[in-house]
């Protein structure tokens, strides 16, 4: 389902638990992290399509999460043609975005990676608000920046020092932040039953890539 400009409704969600951190979440089978989201079917709300993406990547239920806000309006961003199927060339263009703010009300033990038969993570991690967007696909940064800086103003008021990394990280937050790094893949993470940090052969752009080419079918 694509607007008249060629992109794709879907939402984001950006989960704080008690100390206003996100839930960060690893693509499966590759080294990407990055939050949830998923497409609005046709009839859907996207609202609607949140509480079903949020209960299909997450396992969690409703009543798990409380609404802080949302983004006012459509956060765009373009995918590279060499991630679009070829039959979809010159219609799809990329994704179109309502973000949601939601804070856990729940306990860490409802977050169920495998609640579906197609898992979209394999591990996951609460991170600092501010997150380092150089472990995201580059095609998707500049509206992950757009949308925590939007929604950071509904903050539940906590300790102010948290600090935006945008091209990286600092030496002193590198203790931190670990478990981002290649040569420590399973620092840190919490991992569902049955999944393990095996590495895969493709790259995590490529994977996000393969994405958006379902996206735009």
């Amino acid at each position: 389902m694509l607007d008249r400009d060629g992109f794709r409704p879907n939402v984001g969600i950006i989960l704080l638990n008690q100390k206003n951190q996100v839930f960060w979440g690893k693509r499966i089978r590759t080294h990407s992290w990055q939050f949830p989201q998923g497409g609005i079917d046709r009839g859907e709300t996207p609202e609607q399509a949140m509480y079903r993406e949020l209960h299909e990547e997450v396992g969690l239920m409703p009543e798990h999460v409380r609404v802080l806000a949302r983004t006012r309006d459509w956060l765009r961003y373009e995918v590279p043609d060499r991630y679009i199927r070829r039959d979809a060339r010159g219609h799809y263009k990329g994704q179109k975005q309502i973000w949601y703010l939601l804070h856990l009300v729940g306990h860490d033990w409802h977050l169920n990676l495998r609640a579906t038969d197609h898992p979209e993570f394999d591990a996951w991690r609460w991170n600092d608000y501010w997150v380092p967007l150089d472990v995201v696909v580059e095609f998707k940064r500049g509206v992950y920046e757009m949308a925590l800086t939007e929604l950071s103003r509904y903050l539940p008021r906590q300790d102010p020092r948290n600090r935006y990394l945008r091209g990286g990280m600092r030496a002193r937050d590198a203790d931190a932040c670990e478990t981002f790094l290649p040569h420590m893949p399973g620092a840190g993470l919490e991992l569902p039953p049955g999944a393990t940090f095996e590495p895969d052969p493709q790259s995590a752009v490529a994977r996000a890539g393969e994405e958006d080419q379902h996206a735009s079918r």
